[in-house]
């Protein structure tokens, strides 16, 4: 969920020497997303839908993926436009569209077949190119996670969960911010969607919390990556992007500094209307999370 702490725990795995972590969010969505959940969420952030009588092209330009290709069209406009960046999406495309007549047209080979032309045309990234793992991020893709879960049988999800008054004073922060109840309803439904799916997918879906994340990300990630067959890195201690280590992770989000004294101030910024209105929509979320006592 927006303000969750997904882009710091992104940041956080940048550099493990076992991923290919993308750039930026991975906005995979479609303009043909269509359905109940479309007016809650934008449709960048959603599993994507291609067009049936479509072109292994069109495909491609399909997918939305704002964030990357806006640093890389239209730098000077970019939020990104402060870090070196050596990507084509021409090449790119053409990288995407031989994979795809090497594999078949389909969501997960389309999905497949976009990460790995990325990194293929990726000049300088710094990573281990040979890594066998790769990373994207959406805020509200857990959503769509059974669809995800069942179309790539080797793929696993990590869900990050915040409690929703340091969430909701980041988000605050935003020129036009979501207004407390819209953001409250979404933050209800990405929580029921993570634990119903791991439910379903208990050994591939992985439920975090960011409080913990910031006391030991070294630690809680360092379980999960051991889950997936890959060491526990250390640099899984700090943030980075290519590599390169950051002061703060903010314009990745929102969230300069991953500590517990900026969390619980986050919290404490909002009045206690508000606070009180955010404790009644999140109902029984703040006893499973163990976030009664959080104020």
């Amino acid at each position: 969920m927006y303000e969750n702490g997904g882009n710091t725990t992104h940041r956080l795995l940048d550099g493990h020497p076992d991923m290919l972590v993308y750039p930026f969010e991975s906005q995979l969505g479609t303009r043909y997303v269509q359905d109940h959940l479309t007016s809650m969420f934008p449709v960048k952030y959603r599993w994507p839908v291609f067009n049936l009588a479509g072109s292994p092209e069109e495909d491609f330009t399909a997918i939305i993926d704002e964030e990357c290709r806006v640093r890389l069209r239209t730098p000077h406009v970019s939020k990104f436009r402060h870090v070196a960046l050596d990507l084509s999406d021409e090449k790119r495309r053409d990288a995407y569209i031989a994979y795809i007549e090497s594999t078949s047209r389909s969501r997960p080979d389309n999905v497949a077949a976009f990460f790995r032309a990325t990194f293929d045309e990726w000049k300088d990234f710094a990573g281990n190119r040979h890594a066998d793992i790769y990373v994207g991020y959406s805020p509200a893709i857990v959503v769509d996670g059974r669809t995800v879960l069942s179309e790539i049988p080797a793929a696993h999800i990590l869900h990050v969960v915040r409690n929703p008054w340091s969430a909701y004073g980041d988000t605050k922060k935003r020129p036009l911010p979501l207004s407390l109840s819209a953001y409250m309803l979404a933050w209800v439904v990405n929580q029921h969607s993570a634990l119903s799916l791991q439910q379903q997918f208990p050994d591939r879906t992985h439920v975090v919390r960011f409080e913990d994340l910031a006391n030991s990300p070294k630690e809680i990630l360092g379980r999960i990556c051991t889950s997936m067959g890959v060491g526990a890195a250390d640099t899984l201690t700090s943030p980075t992007w290519n590599g390169q280590p950051l002061g703060e992770v903010y314009p990745w989000g929102t969230i300069r500094r991953p500590t517990t004294e900026a969390n619980l101030a986050s919290a404490r910024s909002l009045s206690s209307a508000e606070q009180t209105q955010i404790a009644n929509a999140a109902g029984v979320y703040l006893k499973h999370f163990g976030y009664e006592d959080v104020l």
